[in-house]
């Protein structure tokens, strides 16, 4: 541990020093100015090379009234720097004024001692300073390492999103921003043979760590529910099965998601689909003013032992797009559902091709210099002409 003395006064620093040498606390430098503490910490120019600087120092015992800058103003000074504001400052004043004193305290001292120093007073406010200290570093420490586990994890959840995936007459892409590290939304397509391909797009309800398990839980038997299992209806009753295997005794909160899961035969032009309480997906088709809409026909998945839901289909001749989202998109426009659907479309009606710098200014640039509520996603599928390989 190392103590900062700051004190104009020679007379006065001795004193200090002693009674901390007495009780075994040697690590200690001396300042005999505001200004020249200042620098010692890293502000300003007046810093002495060789000198300690920064997070070397433990405490400061400032004196409060000293020429050209006193250390109450001193004291404002440090708190400005975020990673100075943590040192504690005991204050050593010969000045009884109990106002003096607040002012010192909301300036940002820990406590304080009086004139003339009391040996026993004194080294039991440091004491009790270094103690808070060390377990404030404790805590600083603890939760670094938690938002470094955190940002691994959130790596991990990305790298089990699907890649986009690009066929002669298929094309998928998608944009996805969590609203914090980790989140609860989940995308992913598989190849199902013969120009088939099975689409799925979930929202888990919540945010933070016990969603996203849930949501890595899906993950990991979702490739295997999909391509065993395909037909969208079959898809989602597994996933419904798989995920009330997870019954949590006594668990106060209900976990569900929403999901939309298509099959899209590109052979014969068809899409089957199953929306499981997802906001409605939109299929536009050729020149077609008003899009499809694939709207919900069953509750969330994991509200129910058992899931009932039928699968509804479509087909279409011309070259279309579709696309899915989550309801952070939704949130963006004001108003009731009819609003919200018409700002979508809106914004989706603008071709078939893939436009990612369109989508992302329409929908996710803002979230960059706001705190985002929900999660925000978008799956963007385009149906081409394009000669399919036999």
């Amino acid at each position: 541990m190392r103590i900062l003395i700051v004190d104009d006064n020679p007379t006065n620093v001795i004193i200090i020093r002693e009674i901390l040498k007495k009780e075994d606390y040697r690590n200690f430098i001396t300042a005999s100015s505001a200004k020249e503490m200042l620098g010692l910490l890293g502000i300003g120019t007046e810093t002495e090379q060789g000198r300690p600087r920064m997070s070397d120092i433990d405490l400061i015992l400032l004196d409060m009234m000293m020429p050209e800058m006193d250390g109450i103003e001193a004291c404002r000074v440090v708190q400005q720097y975020e990673h100075l504001k943590d040192i504690p400052i005991i204050m050593v004043t010969a000045v009884g004024d109990s106002k003096k004193l607040a002012e010192a305290l909301d300036a940002g001292a820990v406590d304080y001692v009086t004139k003339p120093i009391n040996k026993v007073e004194l080294m039991a406010r440091i004491r009790l300073a270094l103690r808070l200290k060390q377990e404030k570093d404790w805590h600083k420490e603890r939760d670094q390492r938690i938002q470094d586990e955190l940002k691994l994890a959130a790596l991990v959840q990305t790298a089990v999103l699907s890649l986009p995936l690009k066929e002669p007459q298929f094309e998928v892409h998608a944009i996805y921003q969590p609203s914090s590290e980790l989140a609860g939304d989940l995308y992913a397509w598989y190849p199902l043979g013969d120009g088939r391909y099975g689409v799925i797009l979930l929202d888990m309800m919540g945010h933070g760590i016990s969603s996203s398990l849930f949501c890595m839980f899906i993950a990991s038997v979702m490739k295997d529910t999909v391509t065993t299992y395909v037909e969208p209806e079959r898809v989602i009753q597994e996933l419904n099965r798989r995920f009330n295997q997870l019954y949590i005794e006594k668990q106060l909160v209900q976990y569900y998601f929403t999901a939309i899961y298509l099959v899209i035969d590109t052979r014969q032009k068809r899409i089957d689909f199953v929306n499981a309480g997802h906001p409605p997906g939109l299929f536009f088709e050729g020149s077609a003013k008003n899009p499809v809409l694939l709207e919900s026909n069953g509750h969330p998945v994991g509200l129910f032992d058992t899931i009932d839901i039928q699968a509804q289909s479509l087909t279409y001749e011309d070259e279309g797009h579709l696309v899915l989202y989550t309801d952070g998109l939704l949130e963006l426009a004001e108003g009731g559902q009819e609003q919200q659907l018409d700002f979508m479309v809106s914004h989706l009606d603008v071709g078939h091709s893939w436009q990612e710098e369109t989508m992302r200014e329409a929908f996710f640039y803002d979230s960059a210099s706001k705190e985002r509520e929900d999660d925000r996603c978008l799956v963007w599928i385009s149906l081409t002409k394009g000669t399919d390989k036999e």
